[in-house]
């Protein structure tokens, strides 16, 4: 697969380092040239030098050839018109890294469905910690070709799980519905408009749940 990040700070490093022990390939965009220079003789992936948000650059990005594009610099409002700008050019799918979630919300009316605020993972990790409950890393449970999709249900045909008819390799295992409460399911569970469903699936049956339920798209269904 190909990504691409805007922004080349430490949590881009952290996460190219992995992508590319696990044989991705990998383009980092960043204005700064000096971090560029810093780079290139410890991460094994290409480079573009510039401005992120422009719409020349990400064209030299390729965004046909691209899985993921994600926008983690330091900079709230350069990765939120980034992924716009992203989305206008046909990323297919973009990840935008905000620190302030006042701005979660504002992701969400843009359509920037694949928002990530790192402090609130961060927050509920320490609370968790605080409290003494035992922390199991999601890392350290999805082993091998293990991997987690989601998508949300939107408002126009009834459907339960097993209407889903999900890859042979995927399972739904929950759904959160009305933002936080969790629902284990079933074959017969019933969705309702809004509820996010959580499905275990192989890394293999990603491509056809993401063209299924992609991360822009909603899964109709209807109450009643």
């Amino acid at each position: 697969m190909r990504f691409v990040f805007i922004g080349g700070g430490t949590l881009t490093a952290l996460t190219v380092r992995l992508l590319v022990q696990r044989g991705h390939e990998v383009v980092i965009i960043e204005r700064d040239a000096e971090v560029i220079d810093a780079q290139r003789d410890e991460l094994d992936v290409g480079f573009i030098h510039g401005d992120g948000t422009r719409p020349a650059i990400l064209r030299e990005a390729d965004p046909e050839s691209t899985d993921m594009l994600f926008c983690l610099t330091h900079d709230d409002q350069s990765n939120i018109i980034g992924s716009l700008v992203a989305h206008s050019l046909g990323f297919s799918r973009v990840v935008t890294k905000i620190d302030d979630p006042e701005l979660e919300h504002i992701c969400a009316e843009l359509g920037l469905a694949d928002s990530l605020v790192p402090m609130h993972t961060v927050g509920r990790y320490l609370a968790d910690l605080a409290e003494g409950q035992d922390i199991i890393e999601l890392s350290d449970i999805l082993r091998g070709d293990a991997r987690i999709f989601s998508f949300t249900a939107s408002d126009t045909e009834a459907r339960t799980i097993e209407a889903l008819t999900l890859p042979n390799n995927a399972r739904a295992i929950c759904i959160y519905r009305n933002g936080n409460e969790l629902n284990f399911a079933s074959p017969g569970t019933q969705l309702t408009p809004g509820d996010e469903v959580v499905v275990l699936t192989r890394a293999e049956g990603l491509k056809e749940l993401r063209e299924r339920f992609g991360s822009n798209k909603k899964l109709d269904v209807r109450v009643g």
